[in-house]
């Protein structure tokens, strides 16, 4: 009741480049080209899978699906993202804070169990080559993803649930650029320790879970490459893997770091510099480091290119 002569927060402030005032213009600008250059980049990617049959395979499949669900990821932060650099007044409603939260720890956690069946697809491809075709049907593609999906969409909607049914009567200074959790949490006026706890639990299931999963994989795949007689077939095995390795790397390390710490090392600033590469950075170079790297890929993107050409003139 010591709440009722109080006003409900029924939007949110952004202040997280508010101390930047005079580099905002800067900001926008460079933002702006990277995430077009983003968008391109995952749009090339997308389109070169879809067309060259050479690239129909599961590996290529998960991809795709990667591209096309950091794309999403990326439109969910970023274009509000650009606006406010450019508004004098940057807020955000409570209901679109609350489906901004929502879209985005759907989209992480299902990209984290969806890097777990990428790892399940290199697995099978190094450890069980002759059953390849029969255990990484299309059907269990598409099984892998819808399951990837339904493990994120729980997890947003406990933690978005859980965070907005929470009262929000005193400061709507949110000191980031989008809805995160732990800034949210934050400006409520009383949250529990079963709250923390919760979305911790949570955190740790969307994070471990797949990493683990990732590691069993990885602990076999290593033991069947260690087998290969030749240095030479050891090396190309493995390379088969490199870009995966790197993109989990940077995803669990942005991510535990922001997520899985303890709250008394709780910085807005460290933060808040993680989550711009993290929502704008990584999403850029993933897709090209699995395409940059990849010669089968390059090879599908020239003949996409010339076909592309061909039916242009």
């Amino acid at each position: 009741m010591e709440w009722a002569n109080e006003t409900l927060v029924t939007e949110f402030v952004f202040l997280s480049f508010s101390s930047l005032a005079g580099l905002q213009q800067l900001l926008f600008a460079v933002f702006l080209l990277v995430y077009l250059f983003m968008l391109g980049t995952n749009a090339i990617i997308v389109s070169t899978i879809v067309l060259d049959r050479a690239l129909h395979t599961p590996m290529y499949f998960f991809l795709g699906v990667l591209s096309c669900s950091e794309t999403c990821y990326t439109f969910v932060i970023v274009p509000k993202m650009l606006v406010d650099l450019l508004a004098q007044k940057k807020t955000i409603s409570f209901l679109g804070c609350a489906i901004q939260m929502f879209s985005f720890l759907f989209l992480g956690c299902s990209h984290s169990f969806l890097l777990a069946a990428m790892g399940y697809d290199r697995y099978v491809a190094i450890c069980d080559p002759l059953r390849y075709t029969l255990l990484m049907g299309h059907g269990v593609c598409v099984g892998l993803v819808a399951a990837a999906c339904a493990c994120g969409f729980t997890v947003a909607q406990i933690i978005t649930s859980l965070v907005f049914h929470l009262p929000f009567h005193s400061s709507n200074q949110l000191h980031h650029f989008f809805c995160d959790i732990f800034p949210i949490l934050k400006l409520a006026s009383h949250h529990s320790y079963l709250s923390q706890l919760v979305v911790f639990v949570l955190g740790v299931f969307a994070l471990i879970i797949p990493l683990l999963l990732i590691l069993v994989s990885y602990i076999r795949i290593v033991s069947a490459i260690l087998k290969i007689p030749s240095s030479v077939g050891r090396y190309k095995t493995f390379s088969t893997c490199a870009s995966h390795l790197i993109v989990i790397t940077v995803h669990y390390g942005c991510a535990s770091f922001i997520y899985l710490r303890p709250k008394s090392n709780y910085s807005t600033s460290q933060d808040t510099l993680i989550s711009v590469f993290y929502t704008i950075l990584t999403p850029l170079f993933n897709p090209m480091i699995y395409s940059l790297r990849n010669k089968e890929f390059k090879s599908a993107l020239q003949r996409t290119m010339a076909q592309t050409s061909c039916l242009v003139n």
